[in-house]
């Protein structure tokens, strides 16, 4: 009893990371975005269960069959529920052993929500949430833990660096390419070729330790549970912290070398880098092979994270690639090399015996269910792009998912959020295309606009307010003026658009008051038309609501630092 009571417990601990991962996906996105990716952890989980339930549970632990590629199907848990909760003479009851694979299934699902953030759909999330726990992780896991061929051919992998981590890695890798980047992510020329990689950095780094925090408590449960003795159990525990300590370490050294300073979104990855490595053989391994495997791991990540986005242009926005595919890869293969046969899993590995058969096993099994996992994912992504139902639209992605996909103005109600989380980056032409009928002077009015005398110095100062996602562009306009000094606010403006009631708890919310951007420029040489005529541009959509633009007279200008009144104290900032 108290052996199904800790395996429950762990079943437990294994369900509080999913609450990890929700903190880490958000914090590592930006803040228009942060309800989506709540709703997409929560769904995955309460959707999993619905399928694995039906289907997925019983592919996975039902009776052999097909030369141990699949179990079949049954209903037992619904048809004979007593008999599904009875305790046998040896084991647990059914009931504990499906809690238990049904958290670890809801892993494999959740892995695949970081790297496709902030521009997916979030029906598309939903359909392929019940795929992969209906059918693909199921199969895949019935060969190594169900008693599939992998299994009988001694394939180890204790809690899941292959089954889970990998699978769910290779899964976003093949999800964030087909899917493509974040708007604004890579500046192309006109060939397509990419010059340049933009930073979108996440909006809450506490955010994401705390979910580091919080994944790394659930992972004593997700490699422990399924110890059935206490010296099984405290080597477990030891592996299980020595790996993302020594990972997280030697992220820290080389991202100071590398960059001059440590890198903390790194090091919050390498930990769990760490974590994921250790995951196969935390019963095989030694302290000297779990501080191995950490080692290898904390360069692991940053090496195909960065290679990831600036060579191969894959926007992966948190790390899922490289915490879980690669190191969910290194971790399967370093069964066969660090295994100790004094470890509880008394496996023979290469480093230590010379035998290279586990290495081997560890190869094939690391191959086929790769090549599953590549095929099943592959496919289903490419359906769903043909079928135009993967991506958001590019305005919907760019206003933020939570407004398009859940009605949500702001997942922090009472907060304003920083104007770089919203506005899209640098990429040249407008990417919002006009599709309104509104005139140009209906859609961005200037409110006065005097005659200039095109001699002497006079200073006028242009307010432009304007919709967040426009910053990025207004502002590499401008420097194309020869306009380099601006000052941008965050304000909320005030008004209502028809069409726009959104419900919270069945209410309807006065969505009167809406961010937006404003920006202060004062010019004195450049004509104020130019000014006007290049905002109006940038800015035009066609739509009401694009933008607002003020133009003053101002007396003087003073420059602080030097005490330059006049023309003079505008030279290098105009």
């Amino acid at each position: 009893m108290s052996v199904e009571f800790w395996f429950l417990i762990g079943a437990a601990l294994v369900f509080w990371m999913q609450a990890g991962f929700a903190m880490v996906e958000t914090g590592f996105t930006r803040a228009k975005n942060a309800g989506n990716i709540i709703m997409k952890n929560l769904m995955d989980f309460c959707i999993g269960t619905v399928v694995f339930s039906l289907l997925g549970y019983t592919l996975m632990m039902g009776e052999d069959t097909f030369f141990g590629l699949i179990g079949v199907p049954n209903l037992q848990l619904f048809t004979r529920f007593g008999e599904f909760i009875q305790s046998p003479a040896e084991g647990f009851t059914d009931a504990s052993y499906f809690v238990f694979n049904l958290v670890f299934c809801a892993t494999t699902a959740t892995i695949v929500s970081g790297a496709m953030a902030e521009r997916t759909k979030f029906s598309a999330y939903c359909v392929y949430s019940a795929v992969i726990s209906l059918v693909i992780y199921p199969i895949e896991a019935h060969w190594i833990w169900g008693g599939g061929w992998l299994s009988q051919l001694g394939f180890h992998d204790y809690a899941g660096s292959c089954a889970i981590h990998m699978v769910g890695g290779i899964a976003a890798l093949i999800g964030a390419v087909v899917l493509g980047p974040r708007i604004g992510k890579y500046v192309t020329d006109r060939s397509g070729k990419v010059t340049k990689v933009n930073a979108i950095p996440g909006h809450s780094i506490p955010l994401g330790a705390l979910g580091v925090f919080i994944l790394w408590l659930g992972w004593y449960g997700f490699n422990g549970a399924a110890a059935t003795t206490p010296s099984e159990l405290s080597a477990i525990f030891l592996t299980t912290t020595i790996a993302p300590s020594v990972a997280t370490c030697t992220t820290l050294v080389y991202t100071w070398i590398k960059n001059g300073k440590p890198d903390v979104s790194m090091c919050l990855n390498a930990a769990l880098a760490g974590l994921v490595a250790v995951t196969a053989g935390c019963d095989a391994f030694d302290a000297v092979g779990a501080a191995a495997v950490g080692l290898v791991a904390g360069v692991l990540v940053v090496v195909v994270v960065e290679m990831l986005d600036l060579k191969f242009h894959v926007d992966d926005p948190v790390g899922a690639v490289g915490v879980h595919c690669a190191n969910g890869v290194w971790g399967t293969v370093a069964v066969g090399l660090f295994a100790n046969p004094a470890a509880p899993a008394g496996l023979r590995g290469l480093f230590y015996t010379g035998d290279f058969t586990q290495l081997g096993i560890q190869l094939l099994g690391f191959a086929a269910v790769a090549v599953w996992a590549c095929v099943t994912m592959l496919s289903f992504f490419l359906l769903l792009k043909k079928l135009n139902f993967l991506r958001a639209d590019a305005e919907d992605e760019l206003s933020g998912l939570d407004v398009s996909e859940h009605g949500l103005p702001s997942a922090y109600a009472d907060f304003m959020p920083a104007v770089d989380k919203y506005a899209e980056f640098g990429t040249g032409e407008p990417v919002v295309a006009v599709t309104g009928t509104v005139p140009p002077a209906e859609a961005v009015p200037v409110k006065r606009e005097p005659a200039f005398p095109s001699d002497g110095h006079k200073f006028t100062k242009v307010e432009i307010i304007f919709k967040e996602e426009r910053l990025y562009a207004l502002k590499d306009a401008m420097a194309k003026l020869g306009i380099t000094g601006m000052t941008v606010s965050h304000v909320m403006g005030y008004g209502m658009q028809n069409g726009h009631t959104e419900f919270y708890r069945g209410v309807a919310v006065e969505t009167d008051l809406r961010p937006k951007v404003q920006v202060d420029i004062v010019v004195s040489a450049i004509p104020v038309r130019d000014v006007i005529e290049t905002a109006k541009k940038v800015l035009y959509t066609g739509h009401i609501g694009d933008g607002k633009i003020f133009v003053y007279d101002v007396e003087n200008v003073v420059k602080v630092r030097t005490g330059e009144e006049g023309y003079a104290a505008l030279q290098d900032v105009e």
